[in-house]
């Protein structure tokens, strides 16, 4: 008869008591925020998905490890939740961000409002756990078992969620030959950055028929130069001409934009970090 293995380190160790900790506060917050029954519209729905999410696979990938059965999934464990980690901090972060600006107003008094306000504490003391958990599973420097754990990997992924954020904040389409190259450097960028963590974690990369850091390297000055363009040309053509509107509500264009311009400026550095550490990956090896 087959005995189950349980692997207690799993819920014992840092990294454990960090998940255990997420799993709790991102619980605490999705229910907090569903009694109030205020959560409707996009930016309540994106932070109910996001509570709910975060929570339902960071307790899959705890039952998974405290029984030893991720083993049997045919994909990179390391990478899978190194890049997970880092997705859930950067949404419970947004979400920490989104929630209160969107639902809390002045003055604060109301029972519904003092749990929405403990739900926002909640929600950024979740987000503190997955940055924790980030910082421990981090690679140490020189290993490059596991990509996505490494400064590059976590930066893969911080690129694909900004460009993500720059997604949603693009309403409309516009026929201005410099916006549409902008699309076209975001999209771009954003597909060969997600098939580079799909290929990671699928244990893809070793049929690819040249080395991984020589390939990032290359991508990720490409990568660079388009976004350069971007962040000059998406600012000259959206605002050349056109003031700010009075008012400007919350689903105005020119903040939207704005918000575009600012996405476009963190994924111009974070392709800049990447490609210094890409970059020190294939020249500078860190001694045996």
């Amino acid at each position: 008869m087959a005995v189950a293995t349980v692997n207690l380190r799993a819920v014992t160790s840092w990294v454990g008591i960090a998940r255990l900790f997420a799993i709790l506060l991102s619980c605490i917050a999705f229910s907090l925020v569903a009694s109030t029954r205020d959560f409707m519209g996009p930016y309540g729905t994106w932070c109910m998905f996001t509570w709910c999410f975060c929570f339902a696979v960071t307790l899959l990938v705890l039952v998974l490890e405290v029984l030893e059965l991720y083993p049997k999934l045919p994909l990179s464990w390391d990478d899978f939740t190194s890049a997970f980690s880092m997705l859930a901090a950067l949404m419970v972060f947004t979400t920490s961000v989104v929630f209160p600006s969107t639902f809390i107003s002045s003055p604060c008094s109301s029972s519904k409002c003092a749990r929405q306000a403990v739900a926002t504490t909640v929600s950024c003391l979740c987000f503190l756990a997955y940055a924790l958990e980030v910082g421990l599973t981090r690679a140490k420097p020189g290993d490059i078992s596991s990509f996505l754990s490494t400064v590059p990997g976590l930066l893969k992924v911080f690129e694909a969620y900004v460009a993500c954020l720059i997604f949603s904040l693009l309403d409309t389409y516009s026929s201005e030959a410099g916006l549409q190259w902008c699309m076209a450097v975001y999209s771009i960028c954003f597909i060969v950055t997600l098939l580079i963590i799909i290929f990671t974690i699928g244990r893809c990369l070793t049929y690819m028929p040249c080395p991984l850091e020589k390939m990032l390297v290359g991508y990720n000055a490409l990568a660079l130069v388009m976004y350069i363009t971007a962040t000059v040309l998406w600012p000259l053509y959206s605002f050349r001409g056109r003031n700010r509107p009075d008012p400007c509500g919350r689903n105005c264009w020119w903040d939207k934009h704005l918000g575009v311009t600012f996405l476009t400026i963190f994924n111009l550095i974070a392709y800049l970090v990447d490609l210094i550490y890409s970059t020190r990956m294939v020249f500078i090896r860190a001694p045996p």
